[in-house]
This record gives C-alpha cells, structure tokens and sequence, in this order.
C-alpha cells in the first residue's frame, strides 16, 4: 500500500510552473463489468460527494509494544491450489467467500492510511463539516528477547574495482498514440474475481517479472481480505504482500491470474513478513522481482511508518529476499539490505533488472521525491551487497553507496524498468507525483542518457492514480503496465500504443 496523491499538490505544481505537460489521449471507461455480469470500480471516477470536508483531530497517546528481537519464525505453511472451476463464475471455495460480508474495519495497525474516517456530522445535516476527535495511539516500541534464531555470519567483504560507465547516446523518446484502460484486475468485479478465489478484495501494485519461461510472476502491497470497502486500504485479514501467476500472453483483454500462492483453502498467503507495528516496522512491501535461473529475487522496503504527509514515508531499509521454490516461500537476506541511515539512502524503493552479466539496481530514498540512483553487481553476487558498484559521475566504483549521481532530472517514485534484449532499449516508467503522472522513458544503456519524458496516464484522467509497473511482455509496439487507484484500492491493466 502506499497512499495516493494529493489534490493540493497538484495545485501548487500548476501554480509554480504554468503548465504541466499532457498525456497522450487516454480512453476512460465507466466501471467495469467481468464476464459474471460483476460490477467493478471505475478508476476515472470523481469524487462528486456534496458532503463538506471534514475535520479530523487525533490525538496521540503514547503506547508501549513490545517488540520480540529476533523476529519469530514466520508461518511458511502452503498448501498448493486446486484447480479453478471450469465455469469461470463459480465460486471455488462458496462455504468460505459467499458468507455475509463485515463490516469494514480499520487500516494498518498505527496507519494513517486507513481509507476512511469517522464522522462527527450526526444530525446536523450535510450543512456542517464532520467534525472528529479520536485518540491516535503512537507506539514505542520497546525491544525484548525473542524466539527467532540468530542471523548467520556476514560474508567476506569483496572489493569489485573502478570502471568506466560513461553515458551513452540519448535514445529518441517514445510516442505515444494512445492509452486505455484493459481491465480491473483485482477485487470485486475484477476479471480474476480475487475476492471469491483468493480473498483479495483490496490491494494494490501489480509488480511483474518472468518467473520462468512462459510465466509472470505479480506481486502485489498491502492486501485486504473481508471487511474491505473503498476507498483506501482497510479491512481485516491485512497480508502486506501476496503473489500470483499467469502464463496469459494475450493482454488484450486482460491478465489471467492462473493461480496465487496460497496458505489455506482459497486464501493468498502474505509472502515477506511485517511486524505490523508503527515506529518499527508498519509493513513489507515489494518494489521488483526478476529470476536467475531456477532461483527468484524479490526486492522490496521496510516500512517504519507512513508520514501524515501524503506523498511520505519513513522506511527502515531496503533489501533483497529470495525463492527457491517457484516463489512458494522466501527469505529476506539478512545482509542483502541498505539501511536508511538519517533517512537520506537512495537505495530503499529499488527496481533490479538482470541484463548480460549483471544485475542494474535502480533506487529512489523513502517518499515520492527523490531521484533515481544506480547500482549493479555481477550476477553471481546479488546477495553480497559488498559486490556492488555504483554509478557515481561516468564511474563504476564500490564506495558510492551514500553519493550517486542521478540518472536524470527531475523526482521520481515507484520505477519500474524493462530490458527488451531483441532491441537492445532500456525502458522505464516511474510515477512523476508533482505532476500526478505516469511517465515512460527510454535509453540505450541503463545510466543513459535517457529521453524525454512521455506521459502516459494523469490525474485528470484518473484522479487517484499510483504506481505504474511495466509488463515484460510488451513489445515495440504494445506496453501494458498496472496502474493503482486509490479510492477503489485495486490493480487495473493499462495498455499503451506507441508508434
């Protein structure tokens, strides 16, 4: 989960600059309805509630959570998934996804990103502003002894040398005819109806990479089960991740979840574990994946809190995790890890691409404005952090960690980046939030120079857009990418037409 953007910042943006540049034609679509005759939610949907802002004091109070150092074992029980049903509207687990739902319950423990608040308006009517007072507890975590086993020894630092990484030729910017929405992916509705299959009802990201051949692997945040409804993320049975696989090469109606990785019948398991506690670690959420061989990586960051500030949040580190049985279970690496000292490390939201003999780390600091950093490593070495080499002015050099040289002008947050090898183009989309926009570039080498940036999708289309990640499968032509939306917490599919 990470929270949408602000309209204010929006209005400042245009305020500061003149203008903002706009997208290619983007095709909207009112809500979406699955083969079931199942109502989905429409991403380009407006806010047109008459009811006045609202005003909501919380209170903080200090609360003391004790925290078992090392963390426990997690619960790696799976079990594998029955096939789905042949009719595609019939519920595979009835007894379980077609009881009465709950009533929605609150976000992530300590969050402020629960998607909805309490009302104070009772019965004066939609004259008067809501007004709301309600205690905030603020943990204090306090370490204690427990269960969990020891880390084992660090490896022996390595000392990979300096080399030359100059930039290279700009690549010509992509055009872009045309962007439309595919399909609703996720949630009530969804062409995959995650909710009756999977408890999925709400989540959000949508991060894909080839698993194997003939498979996508997609990982997706911070995921809600029953209690869920929008707007935002809330709800009971919180899983910060959760995973599923499609081998569907046809996109043009959409992407066909084959399966998720599943703890119990009809229930996606949560992949990385979280802590799930404000001020030492709220949540786990995945920022890439790729595969070497029989063996995946998944990077992801380690959320201490969400900031009241939309746009920020304070990470603990970012790190590596890795599977070696098809993405069922995974380890977090305990040294594959870039602590977030003073909050100022670059390398906490990364995107990893493997291409040649290395794997390229692309990263951005907590929060939505940053810029993007580079690094890479042998791909032999992606566990040893000492291995790697960052880009610092033209220079591959082992001590850049804390002085990289961005890759291009400009903030940007949620990258995801694609190597087409049969072209031998890097591509890139990233979420410009100043100007609430999808974004895609390309470039020739990973370090650049990169093009222009092209718009893909904005807030004037999509008002509560986020994320953005490339599908591995597009071609020269045909880019589809996930796309999140805030109030309706859910993965759309997105396909661009360039030219």
């Amino acid at each position: 989960m990470i929270r949408r953007l602000s309209a204010p910042l929006l209005v400042l943006t245009l305020a500061a600059s003149g203008s903002v540049l706009a997208p290619a034609t983007a095709t909207g679509a009112r809500a979406p309805t699955n083969a079931c005759g199942e109502t989905g939610f429409d991403p380009s949907a407006k806010d047109e509630s008459a009811e006045p802002p609202g005003i909501d004091i919380k209170v903080p109070w200090p609360q003391i959570v004790p925290v078992p150092v090392p963390d426990p074992p997690q619960d790696l029980t799976r079990i594998p998934q029955a096939p789905l049903p042949a009719d595609p509207c019939a519920d595979p687990c009835p007894d379980i996804t077609d009881t009465a739902p709950e009533q929605p319950g609150p976000g992530p423990a300590g969050s402020s990103e629960s998607g909805s608040s309490s009302s104070g308006s009772g019965s004066w009517g939609s004259s008067i502003p809501r007004f709301s007072i309600a205690p905030d507890p603020e943990p204090i975590p306090i370490p204690i002894p427990g269960p969990g086993l020891p880390p084992p020894p660090p490896p022996v630092p390595r000392f990979p040398p300096w080399e030359p990484g100059p930039v290279g030729t700009p690549a010509a910017a992509p055009t872009v005819d045309e962007v439309t929405l595919v399909a609703q992916l996720t949630g009530p509705g969804s062409i995959n109806r995650t909710d009756k299959r999977w408890q999925v009802n709400g989540t959000d990201l949508g991060i894909m990479w080839e698993s194997r051949p003939g498979e996508v692997a997609i990982a997706f945040g911070d995921t809600f089960g029953r209690g869920w409804a929008p707007p935002g993320a809330n709800g009971q049975d919180w899983r910060s991740n959760v995973l599923g696989h499609s081998t569907d090469r046809d996109l043009s109606d959409g992407l066909t979840l084959d399966s998720m990785v599943q703890d119990s019948a009809c229930h996606a398991a949560e992949l990385l574990g979280s802590r799930k506690v404000k001020n030492w670690e709220t949540t786990t959420i995945p920022t890439s994946g790729f595969a070497i061989g029989d063996r995946q990586y998944m990077s992801y960051m380690s959320v201490r809190r969400w900031s009241m500030v939309p746009g920020r949040w304070y990470t603990n580190h970012g790190g590596i995790a890795y599977s070696d049985d098809g993405g069922q279970t995974w380890t977090k690496d305990p040294y594959a890890k870039w602590e977030n000292i003073f909050g100022m490390n670059q390398f906490q939201v990364t995107s990893m691409v493997p291409a040649g003999d290395h794997v390229y780390m692309f990263g951005t600091p907590n929060g939505r404005l940053g810029t993007i950093a580079l690094a890479r490593v042998a791909t032999d070495d992606v566990l040893d952090k000492s291995a790697y080499q960052y880009w610092v002015d033209g220079t591959w050099t082992p001590i850049g960690e804390h002085s990289p040289t961005p890759i291009l002008d400009g903030v940007a947050s949620e990258v995801s980046v694609r190597y087409d090898g049969s072209r031998d183009l890097w591509q890139m989309s990233y979420l410009d939030a100043p100007a609430e926009t999808i974004v895609l570039r390309q470039a020739n080498s990973p370090q650049g120079a990169w093009s222009a940036g092209v718009p893909l999708v904005s807030s004037a289309d999509y008002p509560d857009l986020y994320g953005g990640f490339l599908h591995p499968w597009s071609t020269a032509d045909d880019v589809y990418f996930t796309m999140s939306e805030w109030d309706s917490y859910n993965v759309y599919l997105m396909h661009a037409r360039l030219r």
